[in-house]
């Protein structure tokens, strides 16, 4: 094997570039969704019947608001870092780094959208109604984005993930 090259015939720096890339990827995906809940979240005060909200609900759209303002940050943030990162051979650092960004933003935005929907459903309905829809929405959010692949990660022998690898999911 070349010196340099890892299995499947790419070089470290190869693999941080792909692993970088498909980040930013799967961000983009997601940050778009992030961007839209926070745009309608900004207007939401300005509405005529958000007066008629009561103080828990007003908390409840805080921590919507919060959470998607911080969900946008971290999936911004590994496109904003590359860019002051550019050339400084740092790539790696800057993939580990993005990683942490991508599930972070994965969290902000799990209790985002359970917040907004426990408000909505809490104004539409009763506090029973939405704290279940709520819960529902977070387990759902939890199991998907962050159980069910804990526990594929720690089902699988530990192994250097090749480039087919990755590319069978």
């Amino acid at each position: 094997m070349s010196e340099g090259l890892e299995s499947g015939g790419e070089s470290g720096g190869d693999r941080a570039d792909r692993n970088f890339v498909e980040l930013l990827q799967g961000a983009r995906v997601a940050v778009t969704g992030v961007q839209v809940l926070f745009a309608f979240l900004l207007t939401v005060p300005f509405s005529p019947g958000f007066t008629r909200l009561d103080a828990f609900d007003r908390r409840l759209f805080y921590v919507a608001l919060v959470s998607a303002a911080i969900a946008s940050i971290c999936y911004i943030a590994p496109a904003a870092q590359h860019r002051v990162l550019f050339r400084q051979g740092l790539k790696e650092t800057l993939v580990r780094r993005s990683n942490f960004y991508g599930i972070a933003g994965a969290l902000a935005l799990a209790v985002s959208m359970t917040a907004a929907t426990m408000l909505v459903v809490d104004y539409l309905f009763d506090s029973t109604i939405g704290a279940v829809t709520a819960a529902v929405v977070a387990l759902l959010a939890v199991w998907s984005w962050f159980v069910q692949p804990a526990l594929d990660r720690s089902g699988a022998p530990e192994r250097e993930t090749t480039l087919s690898d990755d590319r069978r999911g």
